[in-house]
């Protein structure tokens, strides 16, 4: 998983509330077995004109123009600004997984759904939870600025606007140090590879018959 430490980045505005995770992923790709190649079809009924399908070359579809995502001052977004209640709906892992894979790294909102918040972390996407009024305040100004940037330190805790103020906020020690240090589930295990290692050796030492067994 990849780290998150200081993030610079785009913001792309999504002013709506309750976006649920058949709009961030619809449900036709959850057939891929694969990990990759969802960020092409993230939010793929609000970008595209046409239907998608998976296995679909998207360099033929229609783009919807009106979509923010397409727009051009947008391009190349990597920090997503939306209303409250994001990742709503079923509790797809594919949504962080598009996400990140479009290149979003940190997701601003008042609120979260929970299983959509906890997946998040464990695919190095960071989300953010800040009041509705400061919310509101990043749109006005990202609306009003072509080019609209936050420098986003998790070390820290801060949010650094570009006139220089920061907003603070606030996220678990565990999420935090796995994020630091990109470690998902499998990487927090690994850590004790050794151990397990000599954990392993010793048993079939000691109970010789369990390695017919595996």
């Amino acid at each position: 998983m990849q780290s998150f430490t200081l993030h610079t980045g785009l913001v792309v505005p999504l002013d709506r509330e309750n976006i649920d995770t058949d709009a961030i992923i619809p449900k036709q790709f959850l057939k891929s077995i694969r990990k990759t190649g969802f960020g092409q079809n993230l939010f793929d009924a609000w970008r595209y004109l046409d239907a998608g399908f998976p296995g679909q070359t998207v360099a033929t579809r229609r783009l919807n123009p009106d979509f923010v995502l397409n727009q051009a001052r947008y391009q190349g977004a990597s920090i997503l600004l939306t209303r409250k209640n994001f990742g709503c709906g079923s509790s797809r892992e594919h949504a962080p997984w598009a996400l990140d894979q479009y290149g979003f790294r940190a997701i601003l909102a008042p609120s979260f759904a929970d299983i959509f918040f906890n997946n998040s972390f464990k695919n190095g996407l960071l989300p953010i939870v800040l009041s509705e009024s400061q919310i509101s305040t990043l749109f006005d100004e990202t609306l009003a600025f072509p080019g609209y940037q936050l420098s986003i330190d998790l070390e820290r805790q801060k949010i650094l606007k570009p006139q220089g103020e920061e907003i603070g906020f606030e996220v678990q020690a565990f999420r935090k140090y796995c994020l630091l240090n990109g470690f998902d589930d499998i990487g927090l295990t690994l850590r004790h590879a050794e151990k397990i290692k000599t954990f392993e050796s010793r048993r079939l030492t000691s109970k010789p018959w369990l390695a017919k067994a595996l």
